[in-house]
């Protein structure tokens, strides 16, 4: 069986890295993908939701982590961590 472009795990640009990525600089959830890899060509934010299952997958997988930019001590997350 082939897997689906926006499914696949290794690929740069998919959903499950966008959502790993999202949550890595804590942007926040926002569920997108680029077929041609990230930034290049067109965001594709009208999605399925199996392929919104899958960029929250990506996205809860690194905040299980805990995985994230550090971006100095005067940076307000506003959050608790």
């Amino acid at each position: 069986m082939t897997t689906l472009p926006q499914f696949d795990r290794k690929r740069h640009g998919g959903l499950y890295d966008r959502g790993r990525a999202d949550s890595y600089y804590r942007r926040g959830i926002n569920p997108h993908w680029w077929p041609e890899g990230t930034h290049n060509g067109q965001k594709v934010t009208d999605l399925t939701k199996e392929e919104i299952a899958e960029y929250v997958a990506g996205f809860n997988s690194n905040e299980a982590e805990g995985d994230w930019k550090d971006w100095g001590e005067d940076y307000d997350y506003g959050d608790d961590n």
